[in-house]
């Protein structure tokens, strides 16, 4: 970011988590510097906001746009612009955050204003959603499954106070690195994403004959497949219906014991326990399908959304998916990979009967018409070939994603590490934000900062 510097003196603040401070700081209990506002009264004003904790972002205090519509039953607390809303429930989240209109909040915030004139709420919001004083306040909450904090601790601890013109000197600074950190983030998000756009895609037109992965242009002659919604294929490639390839196999446990199993569109075929928190429904496993490494899965209700998958681990998946194994030369993988295509997606969409629009709803896929459908293959030695061919571009892009999760994970930490630094004065930002870009907020405080 921009250059900055120690204070030229420190003296000890008596606290340990906060260190040293600058010499002319002050140390105060947060309760002289914020009042914890306990307005209950009903909102009557249209247009105002509704926040509940899962609206903000944790560590940003960012508010997600569904605020804007949404509600919560019971009595909620008042809350002004420029107001410091701070999540007391699960307080390890980091739920703090500055609201820019009024509105109303749930009981899990605590809703805390400036208490006299040299308090400044941006400089107060930064604070609060420092590390230290979020790790402070976690140790003291009480209730194991959901932990609490309350205005009594928190209003007990001690907080850095600078001079009004350096409070607004830390939260113009803070403001201006923590836009340009999110702008970073959502960059290598982005190329996140175009890479997941780009496996998909590499999956699509090897799986389905649009290129040759020998020489990574198309096939030298294509046919037509006879099926409108597939349009041509390779010529070499053999017409099947899928009842030639698979056979419907319902094999239950007896006793339950076996590890119970779900599907995930982004993971394929994963063992529950360590993906879901909330036990499965119903009191026993007996009765659940068993399902083999190799064979094939499907999630009737949802094959539209890919959910097929060939499995990787023994288990147990829901009476109400059904199981396959192969009856002739088949690369499962190659075929899970295949059927989750966009075409065939959009086809068992238009198969599946049942309540609903297609994309909602309860549209079930029904073994004997998945079984009826179309598909163009090639040979297994030419199935093998695409499927390490798309292991070895898989690995390259996973290794591309893990780079720029790292590099994301990186620019978190550094945020909260700079924020520490600044609002306890590990770090003087006066002179750095003074020669921030002009903006309207900056030209607000032109004069304060000298």
């Amino acid at each position: 970011m921009n250059a900055t510097q120690p204070y030229p003196s420190y003296r000890d603040s008596g606290v340990e988590w906060l260190g040293e401070v600058p010499e002319h700081w002050e140390v105060r209990r947060l309760k002289s510097l914020l009042d914890n506002i306990v307005d209950s009264a009903a909102l009557q004003e249209r247009g105002e906001i509704k926040l509940a904790l899962e609206h903000v972002e944790s560590w940003t205090g960012r508010i997600r746009s569904t605020a804007a519509a949404a509600g919560f039953d019971g009595q909620g607390k008042c809350f002004r612009a420029g107001d410091i809303l701070f999540g007391k429930l699960r307080p390890y989240l980091a739920k703090v955050t500055r609201p820019k209109r009024g509105g109303a909040c749930v009981g899990e915030f605590l809703v805390l204003r400036p208490a006299q004139s040299d308090v400044g709420a941006p400089y107060m919001e930064h604070f609060l959603r420092s590390k230290k004083v979020i790790d402070t306040v976690n140790s003291s909450t009480f209730g194991a499954r959901m932990p609490r904090a309350d205005w009594t601790f928190v209003g007990g601890l001690p907080a850095c106070l600078p001079t009004p013109v350096e409070q607004a000197a830390i939260a113009l600074f803070l403001d201006d690195a923590d836009r340009r950190i999110r702008r970073y983030i959502r960059a290598k998000e982005r190329l996140i994403e175009l890479l997941e756009e780009e496996r998909r895609a590499t999956i699509h037109e090897a799986v389905t004959g649009r290129i040759d992965v020998r020489t990574g242009r198309p096939y030298p002659s294509y046919k037509d497949s006879g099926v409108e919604w597939l349009g041509e294929v390779p010529e070499h490639w053999e017409r099947r219906r899928l009842k030639t390839l698979l056979h419907a196999v319902a094999r239950r446990s007896s006793t339950g014991e076996e590890t119970l199993l779900s599907l995930r569109r982004d993971h394929g075929v994963v063992i529950y326990s360590e993906h879901f928190a909330r036990p499965p429904q119903g009191g026993t496993l007996i009765g659940y399908k068993q399902l083999a490494v190799g064979q094939l899965v499907v999630n009737r209700l949802q094959a539209n959304n890919g959910l097929v998958f060939c499995s990787g681990v023994d288990g147990l998946v829901s009476p109400d998916y059904s199981v396959f194994d192969k009856t002739a030369p088949l690369q499962m993988k190659y075929m899970s990979d295949l059927l989750r295509t966009s075409a065939y997606r959009s086809h068992f969409r238009r198969v599946s009967t049942g309540l609903g629009t297609g994309t909602a709803g309860f549209l079930r896929l029904y073994d004997d018409v998945f079984l009826s459908t179309p598909v163009s293959l090639p040979r297994e030695d030419e199935q093998i070939s695409i499927l390490a061919y798309l292991d070895a571009a898989d690995r390259r892009a996973s290794a591309r994603r893990e780079t720029l999760a790292r590099q994301i994970d990186l620019l978190r930490e550094y945020r909260t590490r700079l924020i520490a630094d600044v609002v306890t004065g590990k770090l003087d930002v006066r002179e750095a934000a003074a020669n921030l870009p002009e903006t309207a907020e900056r030209d607000m405080m032109k004069e304060a900062i000298p």
